[in-house]
């Protein structure tokens, strides 16, 4: 064996093969992983600082979320090793620091004669002391006495265990001064009836948008923890993975006429508890839930809070039917959200939240090519200006026209503007990081419009994995948006958006084969083998002029372009405003058709 390779317990570690084996098997470690523990191991027991690994791993320019992708690494190290991290036998976590590698290289006798030898203390010489006058103790009395004196040690040792573990347990709030970022862990519905999942999400939901808008915590964003929904985990290690000190976790049943909640908050790297509260509340009560427990656990954690204002009152049967349409926008169903963000409205006209949540609703099936964009410009319009008008302080309501103005009206200064005011409102939400990156790209402020992005997959590193990647390819920088997208990648590998991307960086830096590969990789995974399978044929038969000559590459232009003409396209004969005012007035009534 070279001096080379790393040899501890069953395994080995090879850095000239970039191969982990155990008892001479080689196991399936990934790259990321891989250079970690090959980095760890080079340190030889010192501590790895995070940002050191940041350096190595991905190189000081490029930016990438470090929490999720040094915590994932670490997770599939342990995996492969077979570590447990309560009890770690090779990587030891060094709390605010980074980690260690822990085991013995070639651990042989041979390594403790290095150590230094023990050396004895000696007193130095005291002068003779007279003896006291007084009688010798009896040789009973000396035992009881040091018996009584071993005896009260203990019990004082006792005692101050028994004091620190009651004191734990009596005054957890040093553990809750402790917490700084937080999770909510996806609230279990104990209702037995898996139609009612979406009022478990739903509020699941709007406890993160209230922690997040109304405290000084950092939470996690909804997507990093909805991961974790029905997941039976040791709760540090989620809080490891999510990069937080606190998880919020519990469950909730909705009753005909009530609603039950059990919320407990544990302080995560020693899996202590906190606070706990069960709430009961009529169904009429449970839209302002959510912003009391914010300020409950904001006073438990000790954080500052922002300034309290009037809660709004939301008919049940509304609140309902918006949770309903926010579970189906999660998940993609653009037309059945539409439909309960309408039912809410018409329950409750003055519903802002209902009002933005339609006019995005709106804007996706336009973008998703559900619906002709330019006919469902006004009801968009109107359904955004609608929310500003009710709850000029929502942030989702200028989110909502600032995308209007974007996408639609191409008037990028209100565009800016709107989207502004919405990160001033509540900076916890990526999305309205992300639209702001593409208004800012759009008006050429490039530093500022990266920044944006950034921020965006810093906060939320799911929802839009192929983010950031594509700022940089939008700037032409094709070695950091290589280096980004690789690492997306090998995190997740079934989104398809990330290897087009990828493919396009490639391309761009004249990489065929590697370009080839992930366009073939992402058409699979889009759904579309059988041109998966001629683009592969025509890369094998004629390289990549064959690939161009196929026209994939154009038709995917050609149906960019004419989208961007269609939403850009301005008619005279068309008035926006009065089609959006009539909108407004009758909610369910359709514009008048503009083709």
């Amino acid at each position: 064996m070279s001096e080379s390779q790393y040899k501890f317990a069953e395994f080995e570690l090879d850095p000239s093969r970039f191969e982990l084996r155990r008892n001479g098997r080689v196991l399936k470690l990934e790259r990321i992983p891989m250079e970690l523990l090959l980095l760890l191991a080079e340190k030889e027991g010192s501590v790895v600082t995070r940002q050191v690994i940041v350096d190595r791993l991905w190189g000081k320019e490029v930016f990438v979320d470090t929490e999720h992708g040094i915590n994932t690494a670490i997770r599939k190290i342990r995996q492969a090793l077979r570590d447990d991290p309560e009890r770690p036998r090779f990587v030891h976590t060094v709390t605010g620091k980074g980690y260690r590698f822990v085991a013995d290289r070639n651990a042989t006798n041979a390594d403790s004669s290095r150590a230094a030898p023990a050396t004895e203390a000696v007193a130095p010489a005291q002068p003779p002391v007279a003896p006291a006058l007084q009688p010798a103790p009896k040789p009973r009395t000396r035992l009881a006495a040091l018996a009584a004196l071993i005896l009260l040690v203990v019990a004082g040792l006792l005692i101050a265990v028994n004091a620190a573990g009651m004191r734990d347990r009596l005054f957890p709030a040093s553990r809750a001064r402790q917490i700084h970022s937080i999770a909510v862990l996806p609230l279990a519905n104990l209702s037995g009836d898996a139609s009612q999942d979406y009022f478990a999400e739903g509020m699941t939901d709007e406890v993160i948008t209230m922690l997040a808008k109304n405290t000084s915590l950092r939470v996690v964003s909804r997507t990093s923890a909805m991961q974790y929904k029905g997941v039976n985990r040791p709760l540090p290690e989620i809080a490891r993975e999510l990069g937080v000190d606190g998880i919020l976790e519990g469950s909730i049943e909705r009753l005909p006429n009530r609603l039950h909640m059990n919320l407990q908050l544990i302080y995560a790297p020693t899996d202590t508890h906190v606070w706990a509260e069960s709430y009961d509340r009529d169904l009429n009560q449970a839209f302002a839930l959510p912003s009391e427990l914010s300020e409950t656990i904001a006073k438990e954690v000790k954080t500052a809070t922002s300034p309290k204002t009037n809660t709004r009152y939301i008919n049940p049967e509304a609140h309902d039917a918006y949770l309903h349409g926010r579970y189906f926008w999660f998940a993609g169903n653009d037309q059945r959200s539409q439909e309960y963000f309408e039912k809410a409205i018409h329950i409750q006209p003055d519903y802002a939240p209902a009002w933005a949540g339609l006019s995005i609703s709106y804007a996706l099936r336009a973008i998703d090519d559900e619906a002709p964009a330019k006919g469902i410009m006004a009801p968009t319009e109107a359904a955004a200006r609608k929310a500003v008008e009710l709850d000029d302080s929502l942030p989702e309501a200028h989110h909502a026209l600032a995308a209007w103005h974007f996408f639609f009206a191409w008037d990028l200064l209100p565009a800016e503007a709107e989207s502004r005011r919405a990160i001033e409102l509540d900076p916890s939400v990526a999305e309205q990081h992300h639209l702001h990156s593409y208004i800012l790209m759009a008006m050429n402020r490039k530093d500022e419009a990266l920044e944006e992005q950034k921020r965006a997959t810093e906060l939320d590193p799911f929802t839009r994995s192929w983010g950031l990647g594509f700022a940089y390819l939008q700037l032409r920088q094709f070695d950091a948006a290589i280096s980004e997208l690789r690492m997306r990648a090998d995190a997740m590998p079934n989104e398809a958006l990330i290897h087009f991307s990828l493919s396009n960086a490639y391309w761009h830096k004249g990489m065929w084969k590697e370009s080839e590969a992930e366009l073939k990789t992402a058409m699979e995974l889009a759904g579309h083998s059988a041109e998966a399978r001629a683009e592969h044929k025509a890369f094998q038969e004629g390289g990549e002029k064959s690939v161009e000559q196929l026209g994939l590459k154009e038709l995917l232009a050609r149906a960019q372009n004419e989208y961007s003409q269609a939403l850009r396209t301005k008619d005279n004969s068309y008035n926006a405003q009065e089609e959006a005012q009539k909108y407004v007035e009758h909610p369910y009534q359709k514009p008048k058709s503009t083709n």
